[in-house]
């Protein structure tokens, strides 16, 4: 090799190791979208903050909590909304092949901003009032969710494969899209199955 050779190899060695070198500091300008998966997650926990111990037997006029939370994955800051909502067991939910939202009113919400990263929990307390029973038939009239007062006039007949008359808590989640100027379904949901007692 001649001394030309010798520079050559020893300009593109230089530039090489200058771009390994920033490389940390260049990916702040240029991310690099790599195999990472972006997604939010959702979550519904007992009131030990586990995934379990969850309230299934209710009644009127006893208080009860769950603990519901966001994690944010996106690969950037997201504005969330977190949608409190109230079925029985006939009502639609979510459609997750859609991904259209439940068509049932909005109860109550949560506005959470979120840095890429980090997660966010809260405490959902929720009881019913106005609850009876007639034949094969309860009715819940109202749902009061963290100190906020929800009539809902639910109606739910006795499963009798199940023992019991059933309505679901669940929420969904949804996204603000700043090309939309709006919040949009994210096509997440979880909810806990309740079993309406009479004491």
């Amino acid at each position: 090799m001649n001394l030309e050779d010798y520079r050559t190899v020893f300009i593109a060695s230089g530039l090489i190791l200058s771009l390994v070198a920033a490389a940390p500091a260049l990916s702040f300008y240029f991310p690099f979208s790599g195999g990472s998966e972006r997604f939010s997650e959702l979550w519904l926990l007992g009131p030990g903050h586990m995934a379990e111990d969850y309230p299934f037997n209710v009644s009127a006029d006893e208080s009860y909590l769950v603990y519901v939370g966001v994690g944010n994955h996106m690969g950037s800051s997201v504005q969330y909304s977190v949608r409190v909502k109230f079925r029985n067991q006939s009502e639609p939910l979510p459609n997750a092949t859609t991904g259209t939202p439940s068509p049932l009113p909005l109860l109550y919400e949560y506005r959470v901003f979120l840095e890429d990263g980090k997660t966010w929990e809260a405490p959902l307390n929720f009881a019913f009032s106005g609850v009876s029973f007639v034949d094969n038939r309860s009715l819940v009239e109202s749902l009061v969710v963290n100190d906020y007062v929800f009539r809902v006039d639910k109606l739910a007949l006795w499963d009798v494969e199940n023992n019991g008359f059933y309505y679901q808590l669940f929420v969904e989640l949804w996204i603000y899209e700043v090309a939309s100027e709006k919040f949009e379904y994210h096509n997440r949901f979880v909810g806990i199955w309740l079993n309406m007692t009479s004491v």
